[in-house]
């Protein structure tokens, strides 16, 4: 380090020796430079450099930890990021087969439906026309029985004003003698 520091010092007092001729402490610059020379001399002898070469070696082993143990996060980061990629897709897959299954399964119920409503129509119709069938022999038999009131009653009219006492006597014992004769 001495042998580095003497000639640099010789180089550096050359504009200070061309100033006054010689070493001159009343030259500021000629003092500056020497108490800089003695400085930079002190601290090489204490081990200054060695010191802050240390440091920068183990500031420079610190970041590149930092870069190595980054390095690995980052990694870790990505796959995390694939993972929960894939996830994603898979759940969306997923979903696009819950929605299938879905939409599949609400078709058939659509379709099931229409089948019990044709069912349920068709058995209405079905009520219905056995309804008008019986109204309509209802209503048949109602007539038929309105209108053999109705010739009875009339005939009851015409024979009353045709028939005479003795001819209501005589279809009296026919009708008893034809009882008599079913009944034995």
């Amino acid at each position: 380090m001495k042998r580095v520091l003497t000639p640099l010092a010789l180089i550096a007092a050359q504009p200070a020796f061309a100033a006054g001729g010689g070493l001159n402490l009343a030259n500021t610059d000629l003092v500056v430079w020497l108490a800089f020379l003695l400085f930079v001399t002190f601290l090489g002898y204490m081990g200054v450099h060695k010191l802050l070469g240390g440091k920068l070696d183990e500031r420079a082993e610190g970041i590149k930890s930092e870069i190595e143990e980054a390095q690995k996060l980052a990694d870790e980061a990505r796959e995390v990021l694939a993972s929960y990629e894939r996830k994603q897709k898979e759940v969306a897959e997923q979903a696009e087969r819950i929605v299938a299954h879905a939409k599949e399964e609400a078709a058939n119920a659509a379709e099931l439906a229409k089948e019990d409503l044709k069912a349920s129509i068709a058995r209405r119709l079905a009520a219905a026309e056995d309804q008008i069938a019986s109204a309509q022999a209802a209503a048949v038999k109602e007539v038929r029985d309105s209108a053999v009131s109705v010739a009875i009653d009339a005939a009851k009219d015409v024979i009353a004003k045709q028939m005479t006492a003795t001819d209501g006597n005589k279809l009296i014992d026919a009708a008893i003698k034809d009882v008599e004769a079913k009944l034995h």
